[in-house]
């Protein structure tokens, strides 16, 4: 069975973008007989914004796109809001360092930050230098009880990561080109990169429809379905609502929240 989610993140109100990523998810549903699952992605709590869930239930129940599970309906793979979720993440996480597919990073944000700046000073890309990727144990160990960290995924540093997308074929990305990527977050919090492709592996998803502003993305999801021994789902990157110049739409062109318009 088809099974299909809208994963909006409570950061403002709901965008007319975002609300037609929903549509296109809830007609797939419907169309196939499937199930559309509303997830809520919070685990940057930092920018969640008073009253942006009310808005996105108001907004989806106003254009007439219920969801079959999810927040006030329930379903069997509750709960469907990522920061009550958080001890799938920190488990999943481990099981990759575990399998040597991941390590706990240490380094400061003043660290990065000034790694950053050289690698900006010599005009390469900005990335993680992967310093702590292959700390000795014993080094690993006494850092480890000494000072929060974070839990990267360790990208092969040779060959391609490949997926086919329904809307453009497949895409290739060199994996020099992908840093270590952050599984985990110091407060204990997962990534992005995590937390949705452990909730689509367990809420058994089996198409995602988004955005094409997460293909750059979807390589790290990709190597993390490998490195789990997960099949991944059929992917699916929609093309942006553009303002009339071609540019991405914003407050300039007009209203931008979907309930704008009611």
């Amino acid at each position: 069975m088809v099974r299909v989610r809208f994963a909006p993140s409570p950061t403002g109100m709901l965008h007319v973008g975002t609300a037609r990523t929903a549509l296109f998810n809830w007609l797939l549903a419907r169309a196939e007989g499937g199930a559309l699952v509303l997830r809520i992605e919070d685990t940057d709590q930092s920018r969640v914004a008073a009253g942006a869930l009310e808005s996105i239930l108001e907004g989806l129940r106003w254009l007439g796109l219920e969801w079959d599970e999810g927040p006030e309906v329930g379903g069997p793979h509750a709960p469907y809001v990522q920061s009550q979720r958080q001890p799938r993440y920190l488990e999943a996480a481990q099981e990759l360092v575990a399998k040597g597919r991941a390590y706990e990073c240490f380094c400061s944000a003043e660290r990065l930050e000034a790694v950053r700046r050289e690698q900006r000073a010599r005009k390469e890309a900005p990335r993680y230098d992967g310093r702590c990727r292959n700390l000795e144990p014993a080094e690993r160990a006494r850092l480890r009880s000494e000072q929060p960290y974070v839990m990267r995924f360790a990208v092969p540093p040779q060959g391609q990561t490949r997926f086919e997308d329904y809307v453009r074929g497949e895409i290739v990305f060199e994996n020099r080109e992908i840093e270590d990527f952050v599984l985990i977050k110091s407060d204990g919090m997962p990534t992005y990169q995590l937390a949705n492709v452990v909730d689509d592996h367990l809420m058994e998803i089996t198409h995602v429809l988004r955005g094409e502003e997460w293909i750059s993305s979807t390589p790290k999801h990709v190597l993390l379905y490998g490195a789990f021994g997960w099949q991944a789902p059929v992917l699916v990157h929609l093309p942006l609502i553009l303002a009339p110049d071609r540019s991405k739409l914003s407050k300039r062109h007009g209203a931008t929240a979907l309930l704008e318009y009611r």
